[in-house]
């Protein structure tokens, strides 16, 4: 394999692992503001590095500008919309989960 193969690999590697981590977040976590962090963070991460995977296989042609916009449109948007979900579950009294009353 060549040095960009393996670079290639690891960065879809790791936007699979924090994908997955993603899922797990909104699995095991218990409410709807450490879900929302959880999925806004590690989701953003691993769109950002598995594009960056694509622009390399892409090389040097216009699908890799296209690749870098919707990237940094990502990385822009999925956090403000997870902190506007969270922010409106805030407005509406959705209690946080706490450790309180648990023995």
């Amino acid at each position: 394999m060549t040095p960009t193969e393996i670079l290639i690999v690891a960065l879809v590697g790791g936007g699979t692992f924090f994908g997955f981590v993603a899922v797990v977040g909104i699995i095991r976590l218990p409410d709807l503001y450490t879900r929302a962090h959880a999925t806004s963070k590690s989701d953003t991460l691993g769109i950002v590095l598995t594009l960056g995977g694509v622009a390399l296989v892409f090389g040097a042609d216009l699908a890799v500008a296209k690749t870098a916009l919707l990237g940094l449109f990502l990385f822009v948007t999925n956090p403000t919309a997870a902190h506007a979900i969270t922010r409106a579950a805030y407005d509406q009294d959705i209690t946080p989960w706490t450790t309180e009353g648990e023995e």
